[in-house]
């Protein structure tokens, strides 16, 4: 009578599919034939749970096996195979055994045929005025080619590559693992199906070679630190007459001596005098330009309010980074620095202290002049006049 096959696997009928595939592993690895040799025995139970495996991982024979038991396959049985995909086959013989049983069932693939070129990557330091404008770049980019002189053949111009003998030009070869057919990569041709019995000497038989290539790469408008530009079929050649490659530029972009970068926005400081701080004023502030004709087409004007105090920010519209999607632009964010005079000449101090005693300022006291320092000294004053209270209290 044929054992159950939940009681083979030594799991439960409610078990879900990660547990069953689960057992069976634990399963195949210790009836394997190649871990019991000249076990009789172990061969049985190894295909015992080949043979459950193959009924309880097909979810309509499950069904079938759990409602009418070994019966449901009478006179069919589960066949070669049964339910058991090659796939899942490969992938858990894979995983116990190594690669050669995965290769058994198909996943292995024929190494002989095209092979896509290797995808390159190549690092792009770029100015923030390249990013604002936009523009074209070159760069040199060493990358594999299929050699010229053989014409990526490999072989010594006037020959031509021969059939594998080995493995008759099928880029694989079989042979017996325990009562397993198995098939490899071939040795010889390493899966080419063919060997260069006179390699040419440019190449020395790899049918390609490595070159400096120079590109010119266009770097759209807008572009933000980070950003990835794909030139297809730029990268390595393929093997055996395969696709190209590509080539990925990753873009970098350089700190600024005046300008920071925030999303679309660009952040400025200013420096601007005392005077103007305090009566207000005009400046003229930098800015970026696509396509600057004059040294006018780089410049803003930027009006200081009266009072302006340092930290204070003027925005200008419309002079910031540009979309790289879309046609919105950022603003120019100038950020005023009220910059203290040095080097005062006599007559500019008396100005100084004439100012000073007109704003009737004296050390420690606040001036209706100037609101922070007011502010500043009203707490400082509340601060005083707390810890002094305390310690009387204390006295």
């Amino acid at each position: 009578m044929a054992r159950d096959y939940y009681e083979i696997l030594e799991v439960e009928r409610t078990c879900t599919e990660v547990e069953l595939k689960s057992a069976f592993r634990k399963a195949a690895m210790k009836h394997h034939p190649d871990k019991n040799p000249g076990d009789a025995q172990a061969e049985v139970r190894f295909k015992e749970c080949n043979e459950a495996y193959s009924i309880l991982s097909d979810p309509q024979k499950r069904a079938a096996y759990d409602r009418f038991g070994h019966a449901a396959f009478q006179g069919g049985g589960a066949g070669p195979g049964g339910g058991f995909s090659q796939q899942d086959a490969g992938d858990i013989f894979s995983s116990i055994f190594g690669d050669a049983f995965g290769e058994m069932f198909g996943q292995g693939g024929r190494r002989g045929g095209p092979a896509r070129g290797q995808d390159l990557r190549y690092d792009l330091e770029i100015t923030l005025e390249q990013a604002y404008g936009g523009a074209e770049v070159e760069i040199t980019a060493p990358t594999t080619i299929n050699c010229e002189d053989c014409d990526g053949s490999g072989a010594k111009p006037g020959t031509s590559a021969q059939t594998c003998v080995q493995c008759a030009g099928q880029g694989r070869v079989r042979m017996s693992q325990g009562f397993f057919q198995v098939e490899r990569t071939c040795p010889r041709c390493g899966g080419a199906g063919k060997v260069i019995p006179d390699p040419c000497r440019t190449c020395h038989g790899h049918g390609q070679v490595r070159k400096n290539r120079t590109l010119q790469v266009r770097i759209p408008a807008g572009v933000d630190d980070g950003a990835r530009i794909r030139l297809s079929g730029e990268g390595d050649a393929g093997q055996r007459g395969g696709p190209k490659g590509d080539l990925y530029i990753f873009l970098s972009i350089r700190s600024h001596e005046i300008f920071e970068r925030d999303g679309l926005d660009l952040h400025a400081t200013a420096p601007i005098p005392m005077w103007m701080a305090a009566l207000g004023g005009e400046i003229e502030a930098p800015c970026l330009a696509a396509s600057p004709e004059t040294e006018h087409d780089l410049k803003v004007k930027v009006k200081v309010p009266e009072g302006a105090q340092t930290g204070k920010t003027v925005r200008i519209r419309g002079k910031g980074m540009p979309s790289l999607r879309g046609r919105e632009r950022g603003d120019l964010v100038v950020e005023l620095y009220v910059e203290t005079p040095t080097h005062l000449t006599a007559r500019q101090k008396a100005l100084m202290q004439e100012l000073a005693d007109s704003c009737n300022t004296t050390a420690g006291e606040p001036c209706r002049h100037h609101p922070q320092s007011a502010g500043f000294f009203t707490k400082a004053r509340k601060f005083w006049d707390g810890v002094v209270g305390e310690e009387r209290k204390r006295a």
